[in-house]
């Protein structure tokens, strides 16, 4: 067996999409609207064509609970931090640390809603 991907469920695929290419820079393989595949082993899919997939009904997902993390890592720290201190509507989990296992670690959160100045 090998995997294949992660599976991100979103609310807007555009801004979500936007947010993972332009700021995280990561590349598309594939785009079939409602569901996007990208570099590396991430995925997005829209919350109605997730629904509809597992046969749930109507806003039962719910999102913001912190169940989950992904990992990202970038050359440059200042450079991806300026990137991303042009990105509204994100929430931090916590601000840049050093942790044990990492030389600098970041959490945040991307609502719906994001905009790139």
């Amino acid at each position: 067996m090998k995997f294949r991907s992660a599976l991100l469920i979103v609310e807007d695929i555009e801004q979500s999409k936007q947010f993972y290419h332009d700021v995280l820079g990561l590349e598309i393989e594939a785009d079939f609207g409602d569901n996007v595949v990208f570099a590396g082993g991430l995925a997005l899919q829209t919350v109605k064509t997730w629904e509809d997939f597992i046969h749930m009904k109507e806003n039962r997902i719910k999102f913001g609970n912190n169940i989950g993390e992904l990992y990202f890592e970038v050359d440059n720290m200042e450079e991806f931090m300026n990137r991303l201190n042009k990105v509204e509507n994100i929430h931090y989990v916590h601000p840049l640390k050093e942790n044990p296992w990492v030389k600098g670690s970041l959490g945040f959160m991307i609502w719906t809603g994001i905009s790139l100045k």
